[in-house]
């Protein structure tokens, strides 16, 4: 018989990987899922031509700890805006968005103003986004606990 205590399992942060739009390319965010996945998150994919709508809906009826958008059409600054209103009018601002893509620096600068947690643009490491990922979900969960 065991008599060391158990230790709860932690529960996986729970990340919501979306391509918002009309882009048709989702390689990237495939990438991004997989990685997340393999270190340990719990991953729901959306797939492709995702409405901000759609989105945060996704968001809050997972219940994730995080959503990351992926986005190369180069709408990201009036879809993803759109998304960060939707998900505060359903009483989810708290979950971080990030997101990744071809994004100028300056719309970069723009979004994190408006309330975006990370911009990811090409070159960007998957353990760097990783990491981020990571910690972001688990301020978000800790934060909601």
């Amino acid at each position: 018989m065991n008599t060391e205590p158990s230790v709860p399992t932690p529960i996986p942060r729970r990340v919501l990987i979306a391509k918002i739009g009309l882009d048709g390319h989702d390689r990237g965010a495939k990438i991004i899922a997989a990685a997340l996945r393999d270190a340990g998150m719990e991953v729901v994919y959306t797939g492709l031509h995702q409405t901000p709508e759609m989105i945060a809906a996704t968001a809050v009826q997972e219940d994730v700890d995080l959503v990351g958008v992926s986005i190369l059409s180069g709408a990201h600054l009036t879809l993803v805006p759109k998304l960060l209103k939707l998900l505060a009018e359903q009483q989810a601002a708290d979950i971080p968005v990030v997101v990744g893509g071809i994004i100028p620096r300056s719309d970069s600068q723009a979004m994190e103003k408006l309330g975006v947690a990370r911009v990811f643009t090409p070159g960007a490491s998957l353990s760097e986004i990783t990491a981020a990922v990571r910690e972001l979900a688990s301020k978000a969960r800790a934060a909601a606990s």
